[in-house]
């Protein structure tokens, strides 16, 4: 429980981080350390369920997906600028650049390996996405009619 813990605080910390790094308003910085921190904490629990790599990071995109689009129309933001710097955790730039050196080291077989799980990962990031604003949309006509304080 205390190293689940330690991961969400890393993980809003890193997306809190890139955040400040691309400049984003001020007041997206909370949700989108929140959110990224809700998609991490996901991706790891599922990880540790399953060998697969599909299944842990297309339930992170969706966490981002419906967490960001609450926190959107709550601060009134783009969910846009909620999603770049909650996707950052989840991105497999480490994946893609061993890839990249075990192609230049003349390894094609660890190279087309890395680049298809990039692709797998990366295909489930986005359909995780697309499921998550299927899933939102019935539900954000819900949250404008909330009254206001």
């Amino acid at each position: 429980m205390m190293q689940l813990l330690i991961h969400a605080i890393v993980a809003f910390a890193s997306s809190v981080g890139f955040g400040i790094i691309t400049n984003i308003p001020r007041r997206t910085l909370l949700p989108a350390g929140v959110t990224g921190a809700a998609s991490w904490v996901v991706y790891v629990v599922i990880t540790g369920l399953t060998p697969n790599v599909i299944l842990p990071n297309l339930l992170a995109a969706v966490t981002i997906g419906l967490v960001a689009n609450t926190f959107a129309v709550v601060v009134k933001a783009p969910v846009n600028v909620l999603y770049i710097p909650s996707l950052v955790s989840l991105v497999p730039g480490a994946i893609i650049y061993m890839s990249m050196k075990a192609f230049t080291l003349g390894q094609e077989a660890a190279a087309q390996q890395g680049l298809i799980k990039t692709l797998t990962i990366a295909i489930s990031l986005a359909v995780g996405f697309v499921v998550a604003e299927a899933l939102f949309r019935p539900l954000r006509r819900h949250l404008h009619r909330r009254p206001a304080r």
